[in-house]
């Protein structure tokens, strides 16, 4: 596979999962918490602000997405081990913590403020763990593609 050809098929998948994404926090996020709020009416006040709350933790994801992107261009133009790159994925990786730190926190203090169940947030572990990996992996990569990149001057440099 080409340069050109795993980037055109990384950027597929960046589409698909923006898609996904959309339908996730204005279609399915929407629907299970109307559901929610109408079998249990006491819980029917923390339906808008956990919207906005879910809303602003989406938007921390298309963000990141956008780095991915920039970095499935670079890829085409054959720069792949680039520090451009590395920052990027660096960034991905501070995206990713900052959101599950907010998602985490955000849980905690709707549970304090009596708009969300124990058993939610336990829930949401899993999430913030899955956030977590991202960002692990991400500082991992990022690290990696700076190492190639020094390595791929070095050699550039050498006759």
């Amino acid at each position: 596979m080409n340069q050109m050809s795993l980037a055109k098929w990384l950027k597929v998948i960046t589409i698909g999962v923006g898609v996904c994404g959309l339908i996730f926090y204005f279609g399915i996020v929407p629907y299970l918490g109307s559901g929610l709020a109408e079998q249990n009416p006491e819980l029917a006040h923390a339906f808008w602000p956990w919207m906005v709350f879910i809303w602003l933790t989406g938007v921390i994801c298309y963000i990141a997405l956008f780095d991915f992107w920039q970095i499935c261009c670079e890829i085409g133009a054959d720069n792949s081990f680039s520090e451009k790159n590395a920052l990027k994925l660096k960034r991905i990786s501070q995206l990713a913590a900052g959101d599950s730190a907010l998602f985490f926190a955000g849980n905690i203090l709707f549970l304090l403020l009596d708009m969300n169940h124990p058993g939610i947030v336990l829930l949401s572990l899993l999430l913030v763990f899955a956030g977590i990996a991202v960002a692990i992996l991400s500082a991992a990569l990022s690290h990696l593609v700076l190492k190639a990149c020094d390595i791929q001057d070095e050699n550039n440099l050498t006759i």
